[in-house]
């Protein structure tokens, strides 16, 4: 109990808020503005997709660092790819797959898409588990069958060839707030 009210302490002081409902881990956020800072890419935002987190719920957020909250949640399709099922998903950056792929990307470039909104950005695997994304069309965009909300016991699956896909309502929020940035904001895919 004196640990808790020591950190409650610790956060009042300097300013720290928990995260909204423990969806992302403090070290993964404090990871993410520091590799955002050392890649000169932008500090104010990061798209954090937990792949962990059953594919009914929401399981993509916006994270906003100057507010120290999730701004932005949705449900997210992975890939159908190398066995995956609606509950667990595999991984693979190989081209051809149909797999998401895990690591951290830079987003940037906004361009038209024939699904969704039509609307996509271009992703670029920064790590070796997904440096094929760009030659592999790996781009964040939505698909208008995906829900705006969570359906969670159902699973959502068969949405994805291995992009990140959302619903048209989340796109339209992501969107938004990407197409006027002038730093590639990171996008991290892990389970």
């Amino acid at each position: 109990m004196q640990k808790l009210f020591a950190l409650l302490i610790l956060f009042t002081l300097f300013g720290f808020k928990p995260v909204a409902n423990n969806k992302i881990s403090t070290d993964r956020i404090n990871e993410a503005l520091t590799f955002c800072t050392k890649n000169k890419m932008d500090t104010s935002i990061a798209i954090m997709v937990d792949m962990s987190i059953h594919s009914g719920k929401n399981r993509i957020f916006v994270y906003d660092f100057k507010k120290k909250e999730i701004t932005i949640e949705g449900l997210c399709a992975h890939g159908v790819g190398g066995g995956s099922t609606p509950t667990k998903p595999v991984f693979s950056n190989k081209e051809g797959s149909y797999c998401t792929s895990l690591g951290k990307y830079k987003v940037k470039g906004r361009a038209y898409s024939n699904w969704g909104i039509n609307v996509h950005y271009k992703m670029y695997g920064l790590e070796k588990t997904n440096s094929n994304a760009f030659k592999r069309i790996v781009v964040l965009h939505s698909y208008t069958p995906v829900p705006n909300q969570e359906i969670y016991p159902q699973t959502l699956f068969g949405q994805s060839a291995g992009c990140p896909v959302l619903s048209d309502a989340t796109m339209r929020k992501i969107d938004e707030l990407l197409k006027n940035r002038k730093k590639p904001v990171l996008l991290w895919i892990y389970a």
